[in-house]
């Protein structure tokens, strides 16, 4: 890219970071706290919550963000090292053409989890705004009513349309001014959650009253026995506490690049996943235990703390959104090499307007994506440390091959492996598969092979392996 072009892209969507515009510890630390402050972590806490005793629940959430946080922060590493998104880094792996593979399957996915966010957000706000007795009989609720069959209810068409478009567009908002406006909403979303769900969180551990024979939540949770039935193996519950975030965190380096140092990439991610995500997943897990519910703001809701309970959700879900959108932008960039922010309009666009209808059929797709994504990384992480020694050249300094085969051969491995173990392909049954996580073992098959094809091939680059 042309210095015109990278001073008018501050994104820098299709170049290196540039020094003067990478930031220190506190800006990256709310980024990528705000980034694993995730709804679906919290629900994954609350089923872990409901499976395991205490502390069981604490060993697996001890061990899967370890997991996590390894990944997440060797691939923080790379893009510091190198300040490049996660993009822009699969052309050294798949080539300039093959790593449209990885930044269509990211895009796409991370445009459908915006889409289901905004539904997220929309559905609940809506049901609690209906409640309202000065708005019965007004414009806003009568009329026409959608039915969501996810939910089994039917609200208003005008309010829930009103609702989603404003929550649509303040989150693509965010993702559209880039990453000075992510670690914005993080400053504010951050404390928010953290202030609000520790109110919450004391006040159902040792201030509401809880099943007879308990002094109180704390002690309801510190004797905590699973429901029959409902009883989760420590490896079922590791499995679960890695697997609720692992495609996402194959993001990481889109955020991270833009730190001052390695340091810098490595402290903020893994401190966002040991603090961040086990957060999230003790106010589920607590949340649950106590009250049935694994979501934060249902739990304030409850608690007869609706308005922080409406906040807690908005913020919960926009430092997720425009986090999703803003990788999405960056995906299709790579391909299209249209900016970003461009890309981030329609993105958003197309995200808000499906929110409803993703909410409802999309989800069992977004899961079929989410399995295909952590081959990326492993690749990834094979490729910079073992295959090229930890040192990549310049982009303006690299020839890259159209389509390096090494990669896409050994992702589609380990995509395979991983839709095999969470059984997506009906066809296929494998039960040494199934007793693993999925993710882990597609990272594991994509790793091997690709370092096996690599090491194998002395080619040159006759055969498209870039070597």
């Amino acid at each position: 890219m042309s210095s015109t072009n990278t001073a008018t892209d501050h994104d820098f969507s299709l170049c290196h970071v540039a020094d003067e515009h990478k930031r220190g510890f506190g800006s990256m630390f709310v980024v990528m706290m705000g980034f694993t402050f995730f709804s679906a972590s919290m629900w994954a806490g609350g089923t872990l919550g409901a499976g395991l005793s205490f502390k069981e629940f604490l060993l697996a959430v001890l061990a899967g963000n370890l997991i996590l946080g390894v990944y997440t922060s060797l691939l923080a590493l790379i893009a510091s090292r190198t300040g490049l998104s996660v993009h822009l880094l699969s052309r050294y792996s798949f080539g300039e053409k093959g790593s449209y593979i990885p930044s269509a399957v990211l895009a796409l996915t991370q445009i459908g989890w915006f889409g289901v966010g905004v539904a997220m957000f929309a559905i609940p706000t809506a049901a609690a705004v209906m409640d309202i007795p000065s708005l019965q009989g007004t414009w806003l609720l009568s009329g026409s009513t959608i039915g969501i069959s996810f939910d089994k209810i039917a609200i208003p068409a005008r309010l829930l349309c009103l609702i989603v478009v404003l929550s649509g567009m303040l989150m693509t908002s965010s993702a559209y001014f880039g990453i000075k406006a992510l670690a914005i909403i993080s400053f504010i979303a951050v404390p928010a959650i953290a202030v609000f769900g520790g109110y919450s969180a004391y006040q159902a551990l040792f201030t509401d009253p809880v099943s007879a024979g308990f002094k109180n939540g704390f002690d309801l949770i510190l004797q905590h026995t699973p429901a029959p039935g409902k009883e989760l193996t420590l490896a079922a519950a590791v499995t679960i506490a890695i697997g609720s975030f692992i495609s996402g965190g194959t993001c990481t380096p889109d955020f991270t690049r833009f730190s001052t140092s390695p340091k810098v990439a490595v402290s903020t991610t893994a401190l966002a996943f040991f603090l961040g995500n086990s957060m999230m997943f003790f106010f589920g897990a607590a949340g649950c235990m106590v009250y049935g519910q694994s979501d934060i703001s249902l739990v304030l809701k409850l608690q007869g703390l609706l308005v922080p309970a409406i906040v807690v959700l908005g913020l919960n879900i926009w430092t997720t959104n425009d986090n999703a959108l803003y990788t999405s932008g960056l995906g299709l960039s790579n391909i299209t090499k249209i900016p970003k922010r461009k890309l981030v309009i329609v993105n958003g666009l197309v995200g808000t307007l499906a929110s409803i209808w993703l909410y409802d059929n999309f989800c069992g797709w977004l899961n079929f994506l989410n399995t295909i994504i952590p081959p990326v990384g492993a690749i990834l992480i094979t490729d910079f440390f073992i295959v090229n020694k930890a040192v990549y050249p310049k982009l303006a300094d690299k020839i890259f091959e159209q389509v390096n085969l090494p990669a896409v051969i050994a992702w589609a491995s380990g995509s395979f492996v991983a839709l095999v173990g969470a059984g997506k392909i009906p066809a296929v049954h494998s039960e040494f598969l199934a007793k693993g996580l999925p993710a882990i073992n597609g990272m594991v098959v994509a790793f091997v092979v690709y370092l096996a094809l690599k090491r194998l091939c002395g080619c040159q680059g006759k055969c498209g392996c870039g070597k």
